[in-house]
């Protein structure tokens, strides 16, 4: 971008043209009917002796199945807010927040409840948080189970170990079954607590901040354990993080600022003639439903842009320009 006089970029498509492109790029959003996460202008306002504060201003998002996706954000962003109203621990004021076919504006007490326990997987940051001090490892992983509703029919406990087993196995810490939290690192409570979050098959499994008391070694070794279970298991993972280390190991980190997304990475990995690998990504803007995007605080900062920009609207693009004052003022 530049501040020079961009009154002709290229040949400026006519109304009709646009109306014919347009038509032509109708189509059902990608993925659509994949999609396990879909936010639609969702608000959610918070009120305290008598001052509203609005967390989410209108935020739009969709994951789809499968998917590993990091949400990043300054404190105050929304993201906290974004990911207790996807765990069912908060409720949306307005808009739409959908889940594996779960409208989580309109659930009754008993369907969250049931929600939590079948539909969601969740990590928090403390480690102790997630665990019961005086139960196994195992034990841990088979309590909700227990608790899902489930009616006790023959051969329940023997698949119900069966499944403790396995988690503890993919995770690699079934050499620790036996063990209780305060007999574990850390990080092996960690793996235990994604363990738990696994034990009902969640579509959804929800991490916030699941290495911020971890060291980077370890830290490494959990979000590997995310990777394990987002690739073996297939479930889909949203993790909240302030890490970049973090952010930059997922295939789609979404930046959320003042409520709303706000920009997007995506990553792809490459292969090259001679088999090695590499990895590249895309920053891209987000673009809501009415139009508006957010550009990088850094792009805005760099070229001193404050109140408006000058668009120009090109035959396959569109150029953003910092207003110039002085010849908007020319006759």
């Amino acid at each position: 971008m530049s501040d020079t006089d961009h009154s002709t970029v290229g040949h400026e498509p006519t109304y009709q043209e646009l109306q014919r492109r347009a038509q032509a790029s109708r189509h059902v959003p990608e993925h659509s009917h994949d999609a396990v996460i879909t936010c639609d202008r969702l608000v959610r306002i918070f009120s305290t002796d008598s001052v509203e504060v609005q967390a989410l201003q209108g935020l739009d998002l969709t994951v789809t199945q499968g998917d590993l996706v990091a949400l990043v954000g300054a404190s105050g962003s929304g993201k906290s807010t974004l990911l207790n109203i996807l765990a069912g621990l908060d409720t949306p004021t307005a808009g739409s927040a959908t889940v594996d076919g779960n409208d989580l504006l309109h659930l009754t007490s008993r369907q969250r409840l049931d929600y939590r326990r079948r539909t969601i997987g969740f990590v928090w940051q403390q480690t102790a948080r997630n665990l019961m001090p005086f139960l196994t490892a195992a034990q841990n992983v088979t309590l909700p189970m227990q608790l899902n509703g489930t009616r006790f029919s023959p051969g329940l406990s023997k698949r119900r170990g069966t499944r403790t087993n396995e988690l503890l196995e993919t995770l690699g810490i079934a050499h620790l079954a036996h063990r209780r939290p305060a007999q574990l690192s850390g990080g092996e409570q960690q793996r235990v607590a994604i363990a738990v979050a696994m034990a009902n098959n969640p579509a959804l499994l929800l991490a916030d901040e699941p290495t911020g008391e971890l060291d980077s070694e370890t830290a490494d070794a959990i979000f590997q354990a995310f990777r394990t279970v987002n690739r073996e298991l297939g479930v889909t993972i949203v993790i909240v993080t302030h890490d970049p280390m973090v952010a930059g190991e997922v295939r789609r980190t979404v930046a959320i600022r003042d409520g709303r997304t706000s920009t997007e990475i995506l990553r792809h990995t490459h292969t090259g003639e001679d088999g090695a690998q590499s990895t590249s990504h895309t920053e891209y803007a987000m673009l809501d439903r009415s139009g508006r995007v957010q550009l990088p605080r850094e792009f805005l900062d760099a070229l001193g842009i404050e109140h408006r920009v000058a668009l120009n609207l090109g035959s396959d693009h569109i150029t953003v320009h910092p207003h110039n004052e002085q010849r908007a003022q020319r006759p």
